[in-house]
């Protein structure tokens, strides 16, 4: 989409309003990130003009004030300007980095059903049995923030987890299908991404 209903757009229109700015702009976007799989495409984009518009504009605003605005296009929006891994508490806005861990190999695969992200949320809200009730013990704010900071605690693969599961696969059962196809393929691990409908495997 080319109107309002596109965050690079919001983006724009943030920071005009934000700090008053008159001038327009002209975007081109080449999207190289599937579209509706939960990767993180769109809000990636959302970062990336709010950094070029500010600089394009020759606005000065602190971290603080940018992710203020990015927070107001969307939860996921401000990791962007973090970068690296990061542990994302509440609605996921508020961030603490966290150490690159050892490298390991993910592939993702994005399968022809898409979920939209209300029908995913609508879905879950449904759902009677999720984490937030019965969390592992590592999701908890109240853990110490010095445990977080251990490279081979983080993530280990047994604790990985994703509500979103529960509900997506029984709507589009070819995206559970994915990850039964990546866990026979030898990966260590599988997880839907986001709120789908993209799923990835870590392999060694």
């Amino acid at each position: 989409p080319t109107d309002d209903k596109n965050l690079i757009v919001r983006a724009a229109n943030a920071l005009r309003d934000h700090y008053g700015i008159r001038a327009g702009v002209s975007v081109r976007l080449e999207k190289r990130i599937p579209a509706k799989g939960g990767l993180g495409g769109a809000s990636s984009n959302a970062a990336v003009a709010l950094a070029a518009l500010a600089h394009l504009w020759k606005l000065e605003p602190t971290l603080a004030e940018i992710v203020e605005i990015a927070t107001r296009l969307g939860a996921d929006v401000p990791f962007f300007f973090l970068g690296g891994r990061a542990l994302g508490i509440g609605i996921g806005a508020e961030l603490t980095p966290l150490p690159d861990g050892s490298k390991q190999y993910l592939l993702s695969v994005t399968p022809k059903a898409t979920i939209s992200t209300a029908e995913a949320y609508a879905a879950l809200q449904e759902a009677t049995s999720l984490t937030t009730t019965d969390a592992n013990p590592m999701l908890f704010v109240s853990r110490a923030k010095s445990e977080f900071r251990d490279p081979d605690q983080w993530p280990l693969d047994e604790q990985l987890q994703n509500d979103f599961e529960r509900v997506i696969f029984d709507i589009a059962p070819e995206i559970g299908r994915v990850k039964s196809a990546l866990l026979q393929a030898g990966a260590r691990d599988a997880l839907l991404a986001g709120s789908g409908s993209s799923v990835f495997g870590i392999f060694e």
